[in-house]
């Protein structure tokens, strides 16, 4: 298979081929200011990196339609909902059954954030939930999930940097 050009091959999900594009420092400068900003203007951010807006527009469409850039929204500041709870899950999963699994965990709302790892723990999940009592039922709904062997959850107290 060839991979067309700009462009690195990498495996997705179960045995899914994908390809991302392959960034440059001037695509990493782009990301880095749309963290800072993601609602900042063409016009702004091409001031910012030192290039036209053309140059902004067309790497933009290149990392949206590749896939790099999947979406954009707002964050909202944790002291804003400061009863919410927030703790981090680390799921061990038994064998093969990791695609299953987190099919299974994305259709948690409680879940935003879930990443697979390597050493002792298999999957890294960021929890959130009103109260600890919603908190306490969305880890039974994790511990009861056909695959998951063994789990580890951490309460977040507060975010020294973000």
């Amino acid at each position: 298979m060839s991979i067309p050009y700009g462009l690195s091959a990498a495996w997705g999900m179960g045995d899914t081929f994908i390809f991302m594009a392959a960034l440059t420092d001037l695509d990493r400068q782009l990301l880095s200011a749309l963290r800072e900003d993601g609602r900042a203007s063409v016009a702004s951010l091409a001031r910012k990196l030192g290039i036209a807006r053309a140059t902004v527009n067309s790497r933009l469409e290149r990392l949206v339609s590749s896939g790099t850039i999947v979406g954009f929204t707002a964050r909202v500041r944790d002291e804003v909902d400061p009863l919410a709870i927030r703790a981090i899950a680390l799921m061990a999963v038994e064998g093969r059954s990791a695609d299953k699994v987190i099919r299974q965990l994305r259709g948690l709302p409680e879940i935003w954030a879930l990443h697979t790892t390597n050493g002792g723990w298999d999957l890294v999940a960021e929890l959130r939930a009103e109260s600890l009592s919603d908190f306490d039922q969305v880890l039974g709904r994790i511990r009861g999930i056909e695959g998951i062997v063994n789990s580890e959850t951490s309460l977040l107290l507060s975010s020294v940097l973000r």
